[in-house]
Order: C-alpha cells, then sequence, then structure tokens
C-alpha cells in the first residue's frame, strides 16, 4: 500500500490533542483525579477563560477528559484511567534523560516522595508500598495481575478499607512510575486504598498540586507496608 494514501493512524489526533502546550498543562493539572472548574485550568494552563473554553471543548470532543455540570458550574477531569495510564506512560518517556538531581529541587521533590497518579498513590511512597504489599504476602501475583491473599483481605477490612470486587477486570496490577522507574500499584484496590488514606488523613493532599503528604497518623498506620525507610512524615 502507498504509505501516503495509507490511512492515518487513530492516534494521530489524540498525539495532536495532547502535544499542544495549553491542552498539555490542562491535562498534567487534571493527572491529580479530582474534578477541576474551567476557571481552575484556565489558571493551570496561564490563559485567559475563553482561550481555556476553546481548548477544553477540544479535549471534550476528543474524549479525553468529561463534563460535570453542577448548578451554574462546569468541573472537568480525565476520562478514565486509561487516559491517565497514557499520559503517565508519555512522562515516563519525556523524563528518561532527566538527571537523578532534577527530583530533588524545587516542586519536584514532593512530587517524587508521593503524588497521585490519577486517582492511586505514586512517588517513593506509592513504590514503598506497593513492595510491602508484596513481601508480607497482603497482595499475591495471579494471572498476570494481583489479587489479596486472605490475611491481606483481613487486615485492609480491619483497617476500615472500602475494598472493591475481586472479579472486577482491573482490580490490581502494576503500573510503572515515572519518577521512580519501578512500579506501584494501580486498579481499583489502589483506588480504594488512597481514598481511604486521604479520608483518614494519613495523607493529606497539597493544594494546586498533585503532591502528597504523608502524615504522622499515616505513617504509623500504613507502617507495617511501607517500613521506616519509607514512613517519613511531612
Amino acid at each position: 500500500m502507498d504509505p501516503i494514501s495509507a490511512p492515518e493512524p487513530r492516534f494521530a489526533r489524540i498525539a495532536a490533542m495532547i502535544g499542544d502546550p495549553t491542552r498539555a498543562r490542562m491535562l498534567s493539572a487534571l493527572m491529580g483525579g479530582q474534578y477541576l472548574a474551567a476557571g481552575e485550568l484556565a489558571a493551570a494552563a496561564g490563559v485567559s477563560a475563553q482561550t481555556a473554553s476553546t481548548h477544553v471543548t477540544k479535549l471534550l470532543d476528543s474524549e479525553l477528559v468529561e463534563l460535570r455540570v453542577q448548578g451554574r458550574h462546569r468541573y472537568f477531569r480525565l476520562a478514565d484511567a486509561e487516559v491517565a495510564h497514557a499520559l503517565e506512560a508519555l512522562s515516563l518517556v519525556a523524563e528518561r534523560g532527566a538527571a537523578s538531581r532534577k527530583w530533588e529541587q524545587g516542586a519536584y521533590k514532593p512530587l517524587k516522595a508521593a503524588r497521585t497518579c490519577y486517582s492511586h498513590l505514586a512517588g517513593e511512597l506509592g513504590v514503598a508500598l506497593f513492595d510491602g504489599l508484596l513481601a508480607r504476602g497482603t497482595l499475591v501475583a495471579r494471572d498476570g495481575q494481583f489479587a489479596l491473599s486472605e490475611a491481606g483481605r483481613a487486615a485492609l477490612e480491619q483497617m476500615g478499607v472500602k475494598l472493591p470486587a475481586p472479579e472486577s477486570r482491573r482490580y490490581a496490577y502494576a503500573c510503572l512510575d515515572w519518577s521512580e522507574r519501578r512500579d506501584h500499584l494501580a486498579g481499583g484496590l489502589a483506588v480504594a486504598l488512597l481514598e481511604h488514606a486521604v479520608a483518614q488523613g494519613w495523607l493529606r493532599r497539597t493544594a494546586g498540586s498533585r503532591a502528597l503528604t504523608l502524615t504522622p497518623p499515616g505513617a504509623a498506620a500504613l507502617g507495617p507496608w511501607i517500613g521506616p525507610s519509607g514512613a517519613r512524615p511531612g
């Protein structure tokens, strides 16, 4: 087939959407997994409300974000976890040549320590928690993904975590962390763990950032899994 007449790869349109600097900043702001108002996206991208509206419409049309209307207000978030993982994978490629000292400077340092990867825990703390869940036998490998052991299920239920149905398609799986180059936990179980940790005050969100802070109660509660090296409250 003549390459000139071959159909354009379907990802080309999505790549063009993501590649625009203004839309890229908006998508990055949404990587925290929360809904953001149109004004918040405009501020994150450094553009006027009118310009932001044009870009958000394109993101909606491309099904990269979803809209929620509440009264007169419009809120947006990433369409789903697959979009988040695609953005995380692009970040992994973009940062592969970055010097390790970069992660110890400025705004990068708290992101490296602990952050949200869409709706689950990432960074040093996310990797340490995943390692600990595996080392203690709370998680066990199963069919290329992971499942809770009986003891692990009992331990998390005792902590009050609302566990998702174990038969869900994406219950627990490994997600390559773009700052650590090692896996953290993703899937429904990881979402439940993060939601519980935030609700209990074990992790504290940082306004305007994906960064999370481990609190002293969080270090105590998660200590059995993250160990002394990963339990450094902010």
